[in-house]
């Protein structure tokens, strides 16, 4: 009878164990319902460029600490958009096409080249917004800093690989 008691505290500490560890997995695995995104101009947005670009992209995009999968999008989903999951509880990576020329692009404006394409880097705090500027369309990624580069390194490969540059 002395050795019931301890037994089955050691039971409980165990079945208490492995489900904290299967609610911690859950808490890291990204938020994969379906992304309601709200419209914004885009007047290229159903350009063949852009329906090319869409259908090239990869259902993940290399992140840290883990790739994000691509998130289905609410209808009425805006044309030229499409999201991947953030980290459980973070903001979606958001990539738009179709965009109108960025009143903040000048002859002047520091671009930075990522992959082969020049970006105009328009960052906030806690987020990293790059427009894709020497393609025959205007395209915006906006990924939460805690993803890390990976996000948008992935996107410039397909950017480069589908969109011939035009500067």
């Amino acid at each position: 009878m002395i050795f019931v008691l301890p037994l089955l505290l050691l039971a409980v500490a165990a079945v208490l164990g492995i489900v904290a560890g299967h609610r911690g997995a859950d808490a890291a695995r990204p938020d994969d319902r379906p992304l309601a995104l709200p419209p914004v101009d885009a007047p290229d947005a159903t350009s063949p460029s852009c329906t090319r670009l869409l259908a090239a992209l990869p259902a993940t995009l290399t992140a840290s600490p883990h790739p994000v999968p691509r998130l289905p999008l609410a209808a009425p989903a805006p044309a030229g958009a499409t999201a991947w999951a953030g980290t459980a509880g973070g903001d979606p990576v958001v990539l738009r096409c179709g965009l109108p020329r960025p009143p903040e692009l000048t002859n002047s404006s520091a671009l930075i080249v990522i992959n082969g394409v020049s970006w105009l880097d328009l960052s906030q705090p806690g987020r990293d917004t790059f427009i894709a500027v020497d393609r025959p369309v205007y395209l915006a990624v906006t990924v939460p800093r805690d993803l890390g580069t990976g996000p948008v390194q992935t996107v410039s490969d397909t950017v480069r690989a589908i969109l011939p540059a035009t500067n």
